[in-house]
């Protein structure tokens, strides 16, 4: 979910979150089959195996089970090392990858077929045993990953949260292949809201739910299905994978990959002396590698966006409700006025040298059911319409001081919250706190510093009382459905914005009647002008995605969800 912080992240992705995590079409065809066996499709020259190294600016959590990461880096990783039963194409659509499935008449119940044969990486063959105990780990009382959305519509999925049933009654298991899965309603996006990668019961086998995102099998000692297995972490430094020979695939044509922390001040040089072939950079970083011989630049306008985020209350764990019980941004022309005060176009040049497109909505255009922008207000800077708006919602300056007090006549301050990173997250999170000073509303940095990225995200989590507003960024993943970040109980529906026009409409997008492709992009236009009218979140821009590559690094295909499709094609041309 980018791959930054959401992808993720990710997402994490992921994704959804996820998320998270992102995947691509690995469909192959019988000549991609021939080249497999060590042909370029491209050059004709033989794989030489070898090791890249992909590069990021930020340090992995160290989890390697998507059921409980949360951090981009980890997402990247598992592109490495994980496989799922679906992946999705160039064109966003999901596609069989370990399974294949069809769907009853009453679009209620899924059969999945699993391929006989894949191997995880400890030897063991994978079974649809592997994909129920991932499932059924979702939903159990005791799970306190962030990804029970992804198994919450099957039939009786609830039932085991809340500790009323064992199993999951809507989850029948036929033969060690072939598998129902029945759903509470029909939605359209039964199948992509569902939970997509196995986990391994041999290898979990012994330990209780609630040690699992904290075992060594999840961080130091992890199976996975990928062309890739982990071999070494240090933490904070590297992380070392190595070629997985009975990936179901085919054999990788890579010796192995290693994931590398660097500094982002330092990328153009690592790119330079060969210290890493393939990172995902910053805009920053665009001018000074083009101008090295052996580095390409690939940029894709991807499913990623920013935006800032508005406490309105704090999430109920135990019942996983979202609850609207904190006032400070209850006033809409209040939303507004912050909006209007931040020059975007100005911060998208300042700050990400240009590479990124100013967004009224959080679904990306890349989607089909994108708003046109003249179906939105656009929000052009402007900081007299800004105060104009406060003084109309009552907001005024009662005591001279220059800064506005709420319509109570007490004193009125946002504390704003960013996550730490390259230098120019600073001059960014400054550039948003003096807008809003700018206008008359008093805004200072949470903490009084920009915050560890992995605290930030705890911090969110919980509902800290420090992150009144905070940056953000999501990737969306592939499905269109914005109610898994934005829905009024969503998890991740980190400002707890609860509004029942908002679930209605989210909930038609998922309805029968949006079996219609045309229905469903109405109601979603629909639900994206209200967005844009009531701002419970304020939509900054959409991410353009950027990659370095190495032009030794071949085999790389880049789309709108990620970089990491068919790694196991990935071969050096020195």
């Amino acid at each position: 979910m980018k791959k930054s912080a959401l992808w993720a992240f990710m997402l994490m992705l992921v994704t959804a979150l996820f998320l998270a995590a992102c995947n691509s079409d690995t469909s192959t065809n019988e000549k991609d089959k021939e080249k497999d066996k060590g042909e370029s499709a491209t050059t004709g020259e033989t794989a030489k195996g070898g090791v890249v190294t992909f590069g990021t600016d930020q340090a992995p959590e160290g989890v390697f089970d998507p059921a409980f990461n949360g951090s981009i880096v980890d997402s990247y990783i598992q592109g490495f090392t994980t496989e799922g039963i679906y992946e999705v194409n160039d064109n966003l659509e999901y596609v069989p990858n370990l399974a294949t499935w069809e769907i009853s008449e009453d679009k209620l119940t899924y059969t999945f077929k699993f391929k006989q044969g894949v191997k995880w990486h400890n030897g063991e063959e994978l079974t649809v045993d592997d994909w129920v105990f991932a499932l059924e780990t979702l939903a159990d009382k005791d799970y306190d990953g962030p990804r029970f959305n992804y198994v919450e519509n099957i039939k009786g999925a609830k039932a085991k949260k809340q500790g009323k049933a064992d199993k999951i009654a809507g989850i029948e298991v036929v033969d060690p292949y072939t598998v129902k899965i029945t759903f509470e309603e029909v939605k359209i996006n039964n199948l992509e809201s569902l939970w997509n990668n196995p986990m391994p019961k041999k290898h979990y086998e012994g330990i209780a739910v609630k040690d699992l995102g904290e075992s060594k099998q999840v961080r130091a000692n992890p199976v996975g299905l990928g062309p890739f297995k982990v071999k070494k972490v240090v933490d904070g430094e590297y992380s070392e994978l190595e070629r997985f020979d009975d990936y179901w695939k085919g054999k990788p044509q890579l010796d192995g990959v290693i994931v590398k922390v660097i500094d982002p001040s330092l990328a153009a040089g690592a790119f330079q002396n060969g210290e890493i072939d393939i990172m995902d950079i910053r805009p920053q970083a665009v001018k000074e590698l083009s101008a090295l011989d052996n580095v390409r630049i690939e940029q894709t306008n991807g499913v990623s966006y920013s935006y800032i985020g508005l406490r309105f209350g704090h999430r109920d764990k135990a019942a996983l409700k979202n609850v609207a019980d904190f006032d400070k941004f209850k006033s809409k022309e209040l939303r507004q006025a912050l909006l209007y005060a931040i020059n975007r176009p100005a911060m998208i040049d300042a700050f990400l040298e240009g590479k990124a497109n100013v967004a009224n909505t959080v679904i990306p255009r890349a989607f089909w059911t994108a708003a046109e922008e003249s179906d939105l207000n656009q929000y052009e800077y402007n900081p007299e319409k800004a105060k104009e708006l406060l003084k109309s919602a009552g907001y005024v300056d009662t005591n001279g001081d220059g800064f506005v007090e709420d319509p109570k006549g007490k004193p009125f301050k946002i504390s704003f919250g960013h996550y730490a990173g390259p230098a120019v997250f600073e001059g960014r999170s400054q550039a948003i706190i003096q807008a809003w000073n700018d206008i008359g509303v008093k805004t200072e940095l949470a903490t009084g510093t920009l915050i560890e990225f992995n605290l930030y995200n705890d911090m969110k989590d919980n509902d800290d009382a420090a992150l009144e507003a905070f940056f953000g960024s999501w990737s969306t993943g592939s499905d269109p459905d914005p109610s898994g970040l934005w829905g009024n109980n969503a998890e991740w529906n980190y400002g707890r914005y609860v509004d029942a026009k908002n679930q209605k409409l989210l909930d038609e997008g998922l309805s029968v009647k949006a079996f219609d492709k045309d229905t469903r992009k109405k109601t979603y236009v629909e639900w994206q002008k209200y967005f844009n009218e009531e701002l419970p979140a304020l939509p900054l821009w959409e991410n353009m995605d950027l990659y370095g590559i190495n032009k030794r690094l071949q085999g790389v295909h880049i789309n709108a969800v990620g970089f990491q499709t068919d790694v196991y094609k990935w071969y050096i041309k020195e």
